[in-house]
């Protein structure tokens, strides 16, 4: 499984809007703006998972953009990894083995499931490292500070 370059975009949006001094409206001319290179429908595509999702809110109106919909301790990156990319499946079980093996029978049926039980543990373990991780741990790693930094991003 190969993650987008989407979910990067989401993280760098998610970390502005954690950031944004007061919680005002964070436009989405100014994520255009930071965002150097996106395309402004992807960054709206983005921005619709994310709201969608339940990590970020749309505020309408000339005031308006959009801010956090819950607290960056309350965000993991497997919500923002699942907003984005949906349900972490490393393991695209085709029925291959069934098919090149069909003549040997039970064996080729205990290998498929074999095979499908490793990966899902495997994601398993993914997942739950992924849902330990939360945005505020990440902002806090960047800047070497326990405490987020208030910054008007619609002013810089």
């Amino acid at each position: 499984m190969k993650l987008t370059k989407g979910l990067e975009q989401a993280i760098c949006i998610l970390a502005m809007l954690s950031t944004q001094d007061n919680y005002i409206p964070i436009t989405s001319h100014v994520l255009n703006s930071r965002l150097k290179g996106t395309s402004h429908s992807y960054i709206r595509k983005i921005i619709r998972k994310l709201v969608v999702s339940g990590l970020a809110t749309s505020i309408p109106g000339s005031n308006g953009g959009f801010i956090l919909a819950k607290k960056p301790e309350k965000i993991n990156l497997l919500e923002i990894v699942e907003a984005l990319e949906g349900k972490i499946v490393t393991y695209p079980n085709s029925g291959m083995i069934n098919q090149v093996f069909s003549d040997i029978g039970e064996p080729a049926s205990n290998g498929e499931k074999t095979l499908v039980t490793t990966f899902e543990e495997a994601d398993k373990q993914y997942t739950n490292f992924l849902k330990r991780q939360t945005l505020d741990q990440l902002i806090w790693s960047s800047i070497g500070k326990n405490e987020m930094p208030g910054i008007d991003w619609n002013k810089k």
